[in-house]
């Protein structure tokens, strides 16, 4: 990272013993606060706002020269440097300055916001310096001016002048500090720029490689550094301008300039951003960026107050009064706003992650959150913390009430759900999954580490040994926010967040192995014994068999296709549990989890279901009984179906076709029929690898089992093991490859069972009345007997 020492380089206009942040510019000729105590005396008296002590005191009738430029209009400091004093003195920046300089001038990045982001985190920098040294050196601090940042703006010139009390800089520190780039060398800078422009990233990268100081240069076509500090008797001027390969650095000769302690920062803006130089712009900006600051930072602002004032009568009126005596004159008066210009304190919210916890109440928490995140429901959990050790930062975390519109960001990580803060500055809430998974994207909150560098990006932070451990510390306070809710009182509560997030914590059972631990307690589902109500799993191992091995479940559409499923029939009747997986992510979810607790997961629609209550005696017989039965219906379906076996899961079915064991479920082959770019030919390989079970007790198969025997080449016979097969197919959750086939197959069995049952015959069917009948005379030969004619 590159290493720019002037983040010492803001400071505050201050001249003599007088604070200067007492002296406010009024905007008109009026003065709200204060009247001459000589009514003979007509001067003018002001009066700040932010003044301390005696609101009564004078301060000198306002005059352009004798106001420091932080009381007053800018356009002082853009005069030109005194002639009388001594030459400035010419240096050339180091050459790799001189290419990050035209780097930054030629607008390679997107977001010139953090310019003053960067500036305040300097000035911070150079407070916190002063702070730190005054307590070996409280000479440092003999001018006793108080630790602040000042930023003031010219809209109309296109200025903004940044002003801090710290350590400020000598005339050396000026030429190693903004002249040089430290030992972080650019060199890293201009690779990782390279392979940014490579990747075909976003140029993004100010305030993200350590720019520092030159930020400015983003939106200012010239820079003007005028600093003191207090271990040097002069004060210096460093200036240059955007496009310039080198600098100047003179001693500050103007008396009306000179600045007790600290450091000056002059922005001439370009034309095209002049538009940062508004009053309510900046304040915009230090409240997104550098709202924690630790040091108070003041915006000089437009203010006014209402007043009332006396108004001319209209002589008509006047004349009017006069002749009515007994009328009582009224003075006319109107309410006017008197403008003027003062001191504001911008970054008065003091962090709530600094605080602790035992005195911050659930109120401050709950209001944090919806100010932070624009929200208007209260979030369902929090959980603030400090974590220290290898790593150490705080966090203040939230669970939302309900999911994002249109429920999205399960599928985009970059929700801006978590804002990070390094040193109490802003930095970056846009990240693509380093601080958490995409699964975990809708928590909210913020974190704060001193750790990180201030200059932070996404290329960074992917490869930062920092992020990586906080990430895991991050994701184990979620689980355990999240864990908080399912023990609450309110049972709802846990239901909501199910509602709202559920599918989320099934995604982090396919992309998270290693936090599966923590996932599992938190899954829901519904199941043969629990359809109105989801259960955990801990509930489903309570309530299992004592000779339950596995967790038994199926995938399906829906709750109601679940239940009517023929694969429960066994399972129901031994009143064993089944889960019912009714969301198209579940049946992965589950086959990646594989084992809770020591139990694995079984899909019951899967060959070679084993429900413990094997007999090996019956088992043969039956075998021997419909084995023949079986290769029978194999030979009449051929690659329809991997194999025929005998059923142990059915009861009141005739039949169902089961899954391959390493096959798909009839749920997942419709999912993946669904996809896309689905691969057809995986389609294809997997429909080969189903099983047909057959229920050796049921009437249907007893007879075809007859069939077999006596005629097994018999057309009926035949056709009927076909549309057993359609019938299985459609009861497993298949779908047919020809509906219009199927549906013919049933008309052909249901005009066969039909036949006669209902109808009448010819005899009881009497002809139209309106028809008449007639008959065809039929000529009958005589029979011979015997050679005579009968």
């Amino acid at each position: 990272m590159i290493r720019v020492v002037s983040r010492r380089t803001s400071a505050i206009l201050r001249t003599g013993a007088v604070r200067h942040r007492n002296s406010a510019v009024p905007l008109s000729s009026s003065n709200p606060f204060h009247q001459s105590a000589d009514e003979g005396n007509t001067k003018k008296k002001w009066y700040s706002v932010l003044a301390t002590g005696s609101s009564n005191a004078t301060i000198k009738p306002f005059n352009l020269r004798d106001v420091p430029v932080m009381g007053c209009r800018l356009e002082s400091t853009s005069a030109a440097p005194d002639a009388s004093g001594p030459p400035a003195e010419k240096y050339e920046y180091q050459a790799e300055v001189s290419r990050l300089m035209d780097l930054i001038v030629n607008s390679l990045y997107s977001n010139k916001d953090v310019f003053l982001r960067e500036l305040i985190s300097n000035a911070s920098d150079a407070l916190d310096k002063l702070r730190f040294l005054s307590v070996t050196e409280p000479d440092l601090l003999k001018d006793a001016f108080d630790l602040d940042i000042r930023i003031q703006t010219d809209k109309d010139n296109g200025i903004i002048t940044i002003t801090d009390t710290g350590i400020g800089m000598t005339r050396q520190e000026l030429i190693d500090c903004l002249g040089t780039i430290a030992q972080s060398g650019t060199a890293k800078f201009l690779k990782a720029l390279k392979e940014s422009k490579d990747a075909g990233a976003e140029s993004n990268l100010i305030g993200q490689f350590g720019v520092g100081f030159y930020s400015a240069f983003l939106v200012s076509e010239r820079v003007e550094v005028s600093t003191k500090s207090p271990k040097s008797d002069k004060q210096y001027v460093w200036e240059s301008e955007a496009n310039s390969s080198s600098y100047t650095i003179r001693e500050e000769t103007d008396p009306s300039k000179l600045i007790p302690r600290g450091t000056r920062l002059t922005l001439y803006l370009k034309r095209d951003d002049k538009g940062f130089a508004h009053p309510e712009r900046i304040q915009k900006l230090v409240q997104n960026y550098s709202l924690f600051v630790s040091f108070p930072i003041y915006t000089w602002q437009e203010k006014g107050y209402t007043k009332e004032v006396e108004v001319d009568e209209d002589p008509a009126e006047a004349k009017k009064d006069d002749q009515d005596e007994k009328t009582e004159k009224k003075k006319k008066t109107k309410t006017v706003v008197e403008k003027y210009w003062d001191w504001e304190l911008t970054n008065e919210t003091q962090p709530i992650w600094l605080r602790n916890p035992k005195e911050v109440s659930t109120e401050e928490y709950n209001e944090f959150y919806k100010k932070t995140f624009n929200e208007y429901l209260e979030p369902l959990a929090s959980s603030h913390f400090t974590t220290e050790g290898e790593v150490e930062f705080r966090s203040v975390l939230y669970v939302p009430s309900i999911a994002p519109t249109g429920k999205d960001d399960i599928i985009n990580p970059k929700t801006k759900n978590i804002r990070l803060y390094v040193k109490r500055v802003f930095i970056s809430d846009d990240f693509d999954g380093e601080l958490f998974p995409r699964y975990l994207s809708f928590i909210k909150g913020v974190v704060d580490s001193n750790d990180l560098p201030l200059n932070v990006s996404r290329e960074i932070l992917q490869e930062s040994r920092i992020v990586r451990i906080m990430r895991k510390r991050l994701v184990r306070k979620a689980f355990d926010m999240i864990l908080g809710i399912t023990m609450s009182e309110n049972r709802d509560d846990y239901a909501r967040f199910w509602e709202n997030f559920g599918k989320h914590l099934k995604l982090g059972c396919i992309e998270d192995r290693e936090n599966h631990k923590r996932i599992a307690p938190l899954l829901r589902f519904f199941s043969s014994q629990s359809e109105e109500d989801t259960i955990s799993l801990d509930e489903y191992v309570e309530n299992m068999k004592p000779d339950q091995k596995d967790i038994y479940y199926i995938a399906a559409d829906s709750v109601t296709s679940a239940k009517n499923a023929p694969f429960l029939e066994k399972l129901v009747e031994k009143d064993v549990e089944v889960l019912f997986l009714v969301d198209p992510i579940d049946e992965v979810a589950i086959q990646n989890l594989k084992s809770y607790k020591e139990k694995n997961f079984v899909d019951i629609s899967k060959e070679d279901l084993d429900l413990g209550d094997k007999n090996e005696e019956k088992d043969k017989e039956i075998k021997q009984e419909f084995g023949q039965t079986c290769e029978w219906i194999k030979k009449r379906l051929g690659d329809k179906v991997a194999s025929v076996q005998i059923s142990n899961r059915l009861s009141t079915s005739p039949c169902v076709l089961a899954s391959g064991k390493f096959g798909w479920s009839a749920n997942m082959e419709r999912l993946m029929k669904a996809q896309t770019v689905g691969d057809t030919s995986s389609l294809e390989f997997m429909r080969t690898r189903r099983v047909f079970e057959i229920n050796p007790d049921h009437p249907i198969i007893k007879t075809l089992n007859a069939a077999c025997k006596s005629s097994p080449n018999d057309d009926e016979a035949l056709r009927a093991v076909d549309l057993l097969y359609d019938a299985a197919l459609v009861s497993s959750g298949f779908t047919p490859e020809s509906p219009a086939q199927l549906g013919g197959k049933i008309y052909e069995m249901m005009g066969m069972a039909l036949s006669g049952r209902w109808g009448t015959t010819a005899q009881q069917v009497n002809p139209p009345s309106h028809v008449p009948e007639t008959f065809e005379a039929e000529v009958v030969e005589s029979a011979e007997a015997g050679g005579q004619k009968l």
